[in-house]
């Protein structure tokens, strides 16, 4: 700032750009506090400011510009830099809800629970634009949790639980690049540099409340012309940021239509002290007229009451629903009799716990200008000056992926501030899960999880770290993207229930049959790749006609099912039993006989000189080894795969592994593979 002989220290220049005037303040700070040497109010004259935001740029740099001149004279040097402040008016915020899903119980940590918190400002970020349809960029200025999640239950604290899922109802605010663009472009063409940017309410922070204070959970009030700005402190920062569009003005407007006055008597009324009996204006019309404080307040109450109540509603909405410990009120509005008391009944706190701050916290703050005393009204004025020795509350830039990025420095900043200041969503940072695989069994529903991806591989100045790490100006980012993990796959034979079997007693014969699953309708295999939403039903009966081709033979007369006629319809169930005038031959060697023949008429000497199994009519013999033993079938014509199980006594009614494997001379075998002479078996559990 400017360096001046007649001051023993360089000056601060700062300028508080309000909706109704703008006030410059140049001083500077040493062991005693802070001196203030020149001080300047410019009053618009226009509309040039609306709700704190800059709707006419080159109007309000000719203000600045008249006020800088006046500064300049009273100072006797020129000014070039200049410190400023966005209205906390121009702020937005927002709820965001912050999910994470983990795949198993996991045990939550600090990592997890901020990643969990951007997640939150990231939803908050999007909804603000979704609200305002635009593509203007905002910037995060702080965040809150209002509460957190665990298993879809509320709880206090996550750290160190274990969850399958945590969240947490997040309430961020942001600041538009519009109204910090439309501030830089004003101050510059009033030829001046911005040194620091800082909030409005950070900057009444500065001095309403001290650093000692704000460990306490403490909210600030900055009523002014048209809206009361709001921040709250807890644990040595601030914690979230509000506004409500109403303020003094509405209060000064309904004395200027109830008494017919201007502008300027309706404030002064406004104020009038209940010290005083009465006091004498006159309205439009020139005509005199007496008016006691009583009167002014039985006029004006409603809307005290009402204003005070927003401010105590926005007050417990930024701070999680609590009340907060006390309240420092700034600002011209706030010197209205009876606001503080309002506002205390409103939350509900002790009178003295709700104070104007005005003279009282201006005990380092010295005025060397004349007729300037300490007031309310300099607090946000003062403050920013204030705010540049601290110069953290200013925008930064960093680089992201080779993009330039500018970041609101609020003195946390983490590589996923400046990921989401790029544009970057949480699947691009966070690792993606990969499609999640739902279908119903027997009308109930299942699903099976994608698996995990990768996270993103983040490196700030070439050294790789995580996501949540802290962040510097010009700062080189670099952020290779997250990867998505496998889809989930599923088949049929990994279902538990198809792997059971079903027994019927067919002509005195247990004959064990694999179940039949249908999907969508149609029979499948095993082997069939379980698709999203299929349908699945394993079917706990057969119908005759699927037995007899399980089974690969041809009843001819009467098919009894529990000793009544039937037919190829009819369903059977478990232990049903199965009779025809026909029989099975089924024949189970002793091993020390296996493979040989019982007769010379059973063998024949085939090419080569093998033995072949001899074969009568339409029926033919094999001989096979199952798990290392041999066993011989007979009296079909052909015989596929599940028949071994009839003879060889393979327990299947149980689950004895994590899944059935079937070898058919060492390669995967299906149910009805076609068995030949020779073949070699084997049947085990997979543990």
């Amino acid at each position: 700032m400017s360096a001046l002989t007649k001051y023993p220290q360089p000056l601060v220049f700062g300028l508080d750009i309000g909706t109704r005037s703008i006030v410059g303040t140049v001083g500077y700070q040493d062991v005693e506090g802070f001196h203030v040497v020149a001080q300047s109010v410019k009053l618009h004259e226009t509309r040039a400011m609306v709700d704190g935001q800059i709707h006419d740029i080159g109007t309000v740099a000719e203000e600045i510009a008249s006020v800088k001149s006046e500064l300049e004279l009273q100072i006797g040097r020129n000014l070039t830099e200049v410190c400023i402040a966005a209205a906390g008016r121009v702020l937005r915020t927002a709820v965001g809800v912050g999910e994470y899903e983990f795949h198993d119980q996991t045990v939550v940590n600090l990592e997890y629970i901020h990643s969990l918190e951007m997640l939150g400002v990231e939803r908050a970020h999007e909804q603000i634009v979704a609200e305002l349809g635009t593509e203007e960029r905002y910037y995060c200025v702080g965040y809150t949790v209002i509460k957190y999640y665990m298993n879809g239950y509320e709880i206090s604290n996550l750290e160190g639980h274990k969850a399958r899922r945590i969240s947490g109802d997040v309430l961020a605010t942001f600041l538009p690049e519009e109204v910090v663009d439309s501030l830089y472009a004003a101050v510059e063409q009033a030829g001046l540099t911005v040194s620091n940017l800082t909030l409005e309410p950070i900057a009444a922070m500065h001095v309403a409340i001290p650093q000692n204070y704000r460990l306490l959970n403490i909210a600030l009030v900055d009523v002014g012309a048209g809206t009361s700005d709001i921040c709250v402190t807890k644990d040595g920062s601030v914690i979230g940021y509000g506004m409500i569009p109403s303020a003094g003005d509405e209060i000064t407007e309904r004395i200027v239509k109830e008494f017919l006055v201007d502008f300027n008597t309706a404030e002064k009324i406004k104020m009038i002290s209940p010290k005083r009996k009465s006091m004498t204006y006159k309205d439009i019309m020139g005509i005199s007229h007496k008016i006691t404080p009583a009167e002014v307040y039985a006029l004006t109450g409603d809307i005290v009451l009402e204003i005070t109540k927003s401010v105590a509603e926005k007050i417990l909405e930024l701070n999680a629903g609590k009340p907060v410990s006390a309240v420092f009120v700034v600002g011209g509005g706030g010197k209205l009799p009876g606001f503080t008391e309002a506002l205390a009944r409103q939350l509900k706190l002790p009178e003295e716990r709700v104070a104007l701050r005005g003279e009282e916290v201006m005990q380092d703050i010295h005025i060397h200008v004349p007729d300037v005393k300490k007031d309310p009204l300099l607090v946000t004025p003062i403050g920013i000056c204030l705010n540049y020795y601290d110069q953290k509350n200013h925008f930064i830039f960093v680089l992201v992926n080779e993009e330039r990025i500018k970041l609101y420095n609020n003195d946390h900043l983490t590589v996923f501030d400046a990921a989401m200041q790029l544009g970057l969503k949480n699947e691009a940072i966070f690792p993606k899960r990969g499609r999640d695989l739902h279908y119903t069994v027997n009308g109930k529903s299942r699903f099976l999880r994608g698996h995990q991806g990768d996270a993103a591989v983040i490196s700030v100045n070439e050294h790789e770290t995580s996501i949540n790490a802290p962040i510097e100006a010009n700062d080189r980012i670099v952020i290779q993207e997250s990867t998505r993990g496998e889809h989930a796959e599923l088949t049929l034979g990994q279902i538990p229930e198809f792997t059971n079997t079903i027994s019927f007693q067919v002509n005195q014969v247990m004959v064990q049959c694999p179940k039949f699953a249908s999907v969508n309708g149609h029979l499948e295999s095993e082997f069939y790749q379980v698709q999203d939403q299929d349908d699945i039903q394993i079917l706990n009966y057969y119908t005759l006609d699927q037995l007899f081709t399980f089974m690969d033979v041809k009843p001819e007369g009467t098919v009894l099912v529990n000793n009544e006629a039937a037919d190829g319809t009819t369903k059977i169930y478990e232990n049903f039993k199965v009779s025809w005038q026909e029989q099975l031959a089924y024949k189970d060697l002793p091993e020390e006989t296996a493979g040989e023949p019982d007769s010379p008429e059973e063998e024949k000497e085939g090419p080569g000189g093998k033995t072949e199994p001899a074969e009568s009519g339409n029926s033919r013999t094999i001989v096979v080894t199952a798990n290392e033993k041999t066993y011989t079938l007979s009296g079909k014509d052909r015989y596929v795969f599940v028949e071994i199980f009839d003879i060889m006594h393979f327990d299947t009614s149980r689950m004895q592994g994590s899944e059935l494997v079937m070898l058919l001379n060492d390669q995967k075998a299906e149910h009805f593979d076609e068995l030949k002479n020779g073949d070699n078996i084997k049947i085990f559990w997979r543990s």
